[in-house]
């Protein structure tokens, strides 16, 4: 039999096409470097986190990376959003990973996507649904059986998507490498064999889900074959895979630090940033992501830790609300350009080091093409350092590398800023908040049928399940006339032990006092004077929440809430303990029942109308206004700085908690050289930590948007307004 030339041909063509294309879609890696499309890459990337922005910011931010020299973005993938009860799943708005990962690729950027499941990221729970806690048996980021199930079908769900829309580079999208786990080594060590068994597992299990690019996994030393294990802080430099064929890479190189309530502004300068990158790379690192790139914000109540403010900004090249900060965005980019200049020589050769002085270095890359490029080093950190490199003098500043693509001309110093500082600034706008109305919580007016009696102090996620920040603890305490301190004129005293966040004590319905924890202490005593009369006096607890937390150990069980302790002093019987006589928990607040926050209102919510100026303002109380779109398209923000603590809300959507808590921390200096830690740079002391409150304009209609504000404490919301940021070039 015969074969048809012109068949056998045509075959061989669509066999060469076919190789072609495949070759086109391939990411793999060597010692030296990713490699996509038969190439070794330098690449540049930079985290923006999906859900800390909205889908109309999502192309700005993206374009605005790829013009600051980025080759990728970078974004983990959040559980609880995506699967807030077991089984119902929500892609939708903010949720749309699939709709942010085509814009990234529209851009012509990749993509890396880093599934966790588990983010830690200062979100709430670390990105776990809370009804994961509650399944039968299960134990967090360990080698158990009904935590790995659950992980894993998440994992094949969100990879699974991935490939029906075609979306890794093995299939001709942008996404050249997913992350499992994060930051696991840690827990590794603590869990001992189970943590080993677990993170094999996990590897394997992600391996085998066959997506066609590699597989990493961060602060991971003992990551198994074919997972590549990266560095993760302020610098990477003395960081090496666990594998000679490994590429050497940094998931997360820290632009700045996040922020917590009753703490400083963390500012990282820029010349110390771009020495960390030029460092890493002039070593033989191939992949640097920025974490953050742009910080963004923590909608509604997504932040965890607990205590994280609602801003996410963390000093990042693109502000909380997608705006350039200079000079961090302009000499990032610089050094990105002066980067890849030298590609061709990083991903060809290994470096030759020489000692110049002291403190200084030249780390050269010469291949057999003929490309050179030079890093010259100057670790002083005070002295600028004058070296000979190839007959040539360089002054080098102190803490600083001199990049040279061709191994003769600076094309770049990580300390020398040549871009113009850009001073953010905010300016009132022309939109009034009209027609202001008060409904106020009325403690004793709970629904009986939520309401739960037991014996005894309940924990309080246990209770809530997360729907709410909130739960109170009721109970009742009957005093004897005949006790002394009635007729001493004297006080009892109120002792309540708090596993944290936050809370507020009232006798008879009047607020007694508050108490707070913080981050590294979120335990707290509550002590103050009890006005109680004789008969019975009702005594109610509200305890709230600040975000769950969101890394160590079994962090799954750590408490919340009230559990005591509670006791009365100064009886005449001494002192009462109220810890184990009957407690009623409710769960939430009423006007979270009466949805309050509806932008289309309910009939039947006796809002109080009437002047501000005139009332007292209490605790516990709602306020609603109007407000009409202002012109322009700058970024908007709320001026919370007359308000206490609460939370508040624009057209039904969340813009998260507010608390107007003092920074304590150390303002006094700040240098750009020397190893830095976020003790180092602060601002803000003295000043609200948190003061403004991004209000994204999509969120907005030309007129008539609802703002709702709660407040825990005695803000003054006359003294609200709506503020639009605005830059300048210092």
């Amino acid at each position: 039999m015969e074969t048809n030339p012109a068949s056998k041909w045509s075959f061989l063509w669509i066999l060469l096409i076919w190789g072609v294309q495949l070759a086109q879609c391939s990411v793999s890696y060597d010692n030296k470097a990713l490699i996509i499309n038969g190439q070794r890459r330098i690449l540049l990337s930079g985290s923006i986190h999906y859900p800390r922005s909205t889908p109309q910011m999502w192309e700005g931010l993206v374009q605005k990376a790829k013009d600051g020299g980025l080759d990728a973005i970078d974004t983990y993938v959040f559980w609880n959003l995506h699967e807030p009860s077991s089984g119902n799943y929500n892609f939708e708005g903010r949720c749309d990973l699939v709709r942010f990962i085509k814009v990234v690729q529209k851009a012509g950027l990749y993509v890396h996507l880093r599934i966790g499941p588990y983010v830690c990221a200062e979100w709430n729970f670390g990105g776990f649904p809370v009804w994961l806690k509650y399944v039968p048996g299960i134990s967090f980021r360990t080698d158990n059986e009904p935590f790995k199930t659950e992980m894993q079908r998440f994992t094949q769900k969100i990879v699974q998507m991935m490939k029906d829309e075609k979306l890794f580079k093995s299939q001709g999208g942008p996404i050249i490498m997913s992350q499992i786990e994060n930051e696991y080594g840690p827990e590794s060590e603590a869990f001992g064999g189970a943590g080993y068994a677990y993170m094999s597992w996990a590897a394997k299990m992600a391996v085998e889900l066959g997506t066609g690019v590699p597989w990493v996994m961060c602060r991971e030393d003992d990551a198994p074959d074919p997972v590549i294990n990266t560095c993760n802080g302020f610098y990477c430099d003395y960081f090496s895979p666990n594998k000679p064929y490994k590429p050497t890479m940094w998931t997360e190189a820290w632009s700045g630090w996040f922020t917590e309530f009753g703490g400083p502004i963390h500012q990282r300068p820029v010349e110390d940033l771009a020495f960390a990158v030029a460092r890493f790379i002039q070593r033989g690192g191939s992949f640097v992501n920025y974490y953050m790139y742009q910080g963004g914000t923590n909608f509604g109540r997504t932040a965890g830790g607990p205590f994280i403010t609602t801003s996410y900004d963390y000093d990042a090249p693109l502000d909380e609300y997608g705006m350039i900060r200079q000079p961090k965005y302009g000499h990032l980019k610089e050094l990105h350009s002066a980067i890849k200049l030298c590609e061709r020589a990083l991903v060809s050769a290994d470096p030759t080091v020489t000692l110049l002085g002291s403190y200084s270095q030249a780390h050269v890359f010469s291949s057999e093409s003929g490309d050179c490029a030079a890093f010259l080093s100057n670790y002083h950190l005070e002295t600028t350092s004058r070296v000979t490199f190839r007959g040539v003098h360089y002054d080098l500043p102190p803490w600083s590398i001199s990049i040279l693509p061709d191994c003769k001309n600076v094309v770049f110093n990580t300390a020398k800023v040549g871009v113009q500082t850009s001073q953010m600034q905010m300016l009132p706008t022309n939109a009034e908040l009209l027609s202001w109305e008060t409904f106020s919580e009325d403690i004793s007016s709970a629904d009986e049928d939520s309401k739960i009696t037991v014996v005894g102090l309940l924990e309080q996620l246990n209770v809530t399940r997360d729907t709410s920040d909130y739960l109170w603890y009721m109970t009742s305490v009957e005093i004897s006339p005949s006790e002394s301190f009635l007729h001493s004129g004297q006080h009892l005293t109120l002792t309540v032990q708090s596993a944290g966040d936050a809370l507020h004590v009232f006798t008879d319905g009047q607020l007694s006092g508050s108490a707070f924890g913080t981050r590294k202490n979120r335990k707290f005593t509550f002590t103050a004077n009890a006005n109680l009369h004789a008969g019975t006096n009702r005594i109610s607890l509200l305890s709230v929440a600040v975000g769950l937390p969101n890394n160590g150990p079994h962090f799954e069980t750590w408490n919340t809430g009230v559990l005591g302790p509670v006791v009365l002093h100064g009886l005449d019987e001494g002192k009462r303990d109220l810890s184990w006589q009957k407690w009623t928990c409710k769960v939430g607040l009423k006007g979270e029942a009466m949805n309050l926050v509806s932008p289309s209102g309910i009939s039947h919510v006796d809002w109080m109308k009437g002047s501000l100026f005139m009332q007292k303002q209490r605790p516990l109380t709602w306020y609603k206004a109007y407000f009409n779109t202002p012109d322009g398209d700058e970024p908007l923000a709320l001026d919370m700085g007359s308000m206490g603590k609460g939370q508040v809300w624009i057209n039904g959507e969340s813009i998260g908690r507010y608390w107007t808590i003092y920074a304590n921390g150390n303002c006094s200096q700040c240098s750009y050289s020397g190893t830095f830690r976020p003790t180092k740079c602060q601002l803000g002391c003295g000043q609200p930590t948190q003061r403004w409150y991004h209000v994204p304009r999509s969120w907005l209609k030309p007129t008539q948007n609802q703002l709702v504000v709660f407040e825990e404490l005695s803000g003054d919301v006359s003294k609200i307004s709506l503020m639009k940021r605005s830059v300048n070039s210092v």
